[in-house]
């Protein structure tokens, strides 16, 4: 079994598996797992209940979420009475998990490129050595929005993409209580958000939208929300800051992720949500039914990997894709600022508290 793609869809997918007995090699392009973070790392309740994430590696829980329209003017303010969200301290977070994926017996190779697949079916890794020929039974596309595997294997690709970047830096402590500031304005994030995650750790200053609706581009973008960023006014940027970026998939779960060769987990699989964008609960969870169903195929044969169907399951996303499709539409801070006139009534925070506190999330396969 090859697996390509260390992030957590990929380490949960090989972890599983070689829990199960398998033979699984990992690869990764990244020469070690602590560089080139992308994800904000943001985790959800759900998330937080129904998996073991090493507390170590968690900040403080955040229950409280500012939203701003633009000019930040009358924010909305909503706040719960659970621990909702907490930021996953990534770098350690990964090194844990690929600890625990190498003692369940998973080999793990860094600094190694999916390169394509050969006419015979074996796949090339390129790294300082050159490229090698891997053969596998089975290859796991965990390699991102833009999957290489994806391509090879003839699945889906996502087209439907945000860009997304941001800062990160460390915050005193004691200044407010862990809040999510988020920043409804096309002129700075269009088609999306900008945000300011501060859990009194760290704070993660990003914005994301449609890349070619940036007015000036997305680094001009980030650097006038970075200037003065809701919720930060007391906290001195330090000249020395973690930047992280890269494309977010919102075009819902992808129809066609298996077939006889393989399959996709996490963003190669669109395993996002559409509306939040949010992706390690769906990573993780879309792991693990990946895991079941090779399991299954290794065992019974590939005729078991037809019940690995994205076309299902996007069936639940309709109306986050239909929200998704109308926050697309906001183009205007006028228009934006009048959604917020709605968001202010009852109903409109009984909405929001609906999306940013509800139990909904990636459904269970």
């Amino acid at each position: 079994m090859l697996v390509v793609g260390a992030g957590l869809a990929g380490l949960r997918t090989a972890t599983l598996l070689a829990e199960r007995g398998h033979h699984v090699l990992l690869a990764e392009r990244r020469p070690a797992l602590s560089g080139a973070v992308r994800t904000t790392g943001i985790f959800v309740r759900r998330t937080l209940e129904d998996f073991p994430l090493p507390e170590e590696c968690l900040g403080p829980p955040i229950r409280r979420v500012v939203l701003y329209p633009p000019g930040l003017r009358r924010p909305v303010v909503l706040d719960s009475d659970r621990d909702e969200f907490r930021v996953g301290d990534m770098a350690p977070l990964y090194a844990a998990t690929a600890r625990a994926a190498q003692r369940a017996g998973v080999r793990l190779l860094l600094g190694r490129r999916y390169a394509g697949r050969r006419d015979d079916g074996a796949s090339v890794l390129d790294g300082r050595d050159g490229p090698s020929a891997v053969r596998a039974r089975y290859v796991v596309g965990a390699d991102g929005a833009r999957s290489g595997v994806a391509r090879d294997l003839g699945l889906d690709r996502n087209r439907h993409l945000l860009v997304g970047a941001e800062e990160v830096f460390r915050v005193p402590p004691g200044a407010g209580p862990p809040t999510f500031h988020c920043v409804v304005d096309p002129s700075l994030a269009p088609g999306y958000l900008a945000w300011v995650v501060d859990d009194g750790r760290h704070a993660h200053v990003g914005v994301a939208g449609y890349g070619k609706r940036f007015p000036g581009g997305l680094r001009r973008s980030l650097d006038r929300f970075a200037a003065a960023p809701p919720g930060l006014e007391r906290v001195v940027r330090p000249a020395d800051v973690e930047r992280r970026g890269g494309p977010i998939p919102v075009g819902g779960l992808l129809r066609r992720i298996a077939s006889p060769d393989g399959l996709l987990v996490g963003d190669a699989a669109g395993a996002v949500s559409p509306l939040t964008a949010g992706g390690l609960d769906p990573c993780l969870r879309l792991s693990g039914h990946a895991a079941d169903v090779l399991d299954d195929a290794l065992h019974h044969g590939p005729a078991a990997l037809a019940r690995y169907d994205g076309a299902t399951l996007r069936a639940r996303f309709r109306g986050r894709l239909a929200l998704r499709h109308g926050l697309a539409q906001v183009r205007t801070p006028a228009l934006a600022s009048a959604a917020f006139s709605v968001l202010r009534t009852p109903p409109g925070r009984a909405a929001a508290r609906r999306v940013l506190f509800g139990d909904g999330s990636f459904p269970d396969p």
